[in-house]
């Protein structure tokens, strides 16, 4: 069977939405936001087979490596029997990242001892209540609640208000100033890190995003943004402290998958 790999455009966000939304385990990569916007840093393109969803991307050794498939269980299996024929026929080690423990236990199911996998903590998603996130209700987040009360106290001057249409050209002319004043281009990973900030808000509303701005009273400046979701800590200490200690309920644990054997099948 032939596999027709495209390139991921905004046209394409309801038919990768539709397959993405059958998931019953996700990831902070397995948005359609995310995806489109790290896929020019990270090559990233997609197929549909056997009516579900494969995205492939690159391993840092240059060799292909795709996503549990999204769709109904039946399609996934035989999906799976197809991709594993394409992965031989392209003379290439079978690899798929970002598995999930329950997705890991259908491979078991449907093809007992064949696959290994390593999970990597780095890359563990952290998932909150939101309510409880969003009051800080609770002997363990009274710190936090305190943190912030002591920071309107201090700052009365400075004022919340969401990112809409309306003002997140600001945002747009606030991160261009930060990329210069950081000399973000002297750097790759913060050229990168820019690069997508700036494209998030050029497409503020066609990728459907939320965020959150503070600015002054005095003279209206924004003096910083934010446009949120779920992701990892990506193995980086004080990043880490500080989602912890916010009491996850859970770490959505994903690894790589190859084959027990590591030979090519």
């Amino acid at each position: 069977m032939e596999i027709e790999f495209k390139k991921i455009g905004l046209e394409d966000r309801e038919l990768i939405d539709r397959y993405l939304n059958q998931k019953i385990y996700r990831s902070c990569e397995l948005i359609f936001p995310n995806i489109y916007l790290w896929s020019r840093k990270y090559p990233t393109d997609f197929a549909i087979v056997e009516d579900t969803l494969v995205f492939r991307g690159t391993l840092d050794n240059g060799e292909p490596s795709i996503t549990f498939p999204a769709g109904e269980q039946e399609q996934i299996h035989k999906a799976m029997d197809v991709m594993m024929e394409w992965f031989h026929r392209e003379q290439k080690e079978f690899h798929m990242h970002l598995v999930q423990e329950q997705e890991f236990e259908l491979l078991e199911l449907w093809y007992p001892g064949k696959f290994q996998i390593a999970y990597d903590r780095d890359s563990a998603d952290y998932v909150y209540e939101t309510e409880k996130l969003t009051t800080l209700a609770g002997k363990k987040l009274h710190g936090k609640r305190n943190h912030i009360n002591k920071f309107k106290e201090n700052y009365p001057e400075w004022v919340y208000e969401p990112v809409t249409g309306e003002n997140v050209e600001e945002c747009f002319q606030m991160a261009l100033k930060w990329r210069q004043e950081a000399e973000c281009e002297q750097d790759e990973e913060k050229r990168a890190e820019m690069c997508v900030t700036l494209n998030a808000l050029r497409l503020f509303e066609e990728l459907k995003l939320r965020g959150g701005l503070l600015r002054t009273k005095k003279d209206g400046e924004i003096v910083a943004f934010t446009i949120g979701e779920r992701e990892e800590d990506t193995g980086a200490e004080g990043l880490r402290k500080a989602k912890l200690s916010y009491h996850p309920v859970f770490l959505v644990e994903k690894g790589m998958v190859s084959y027990a054997d590591s030979l090519l099948k």
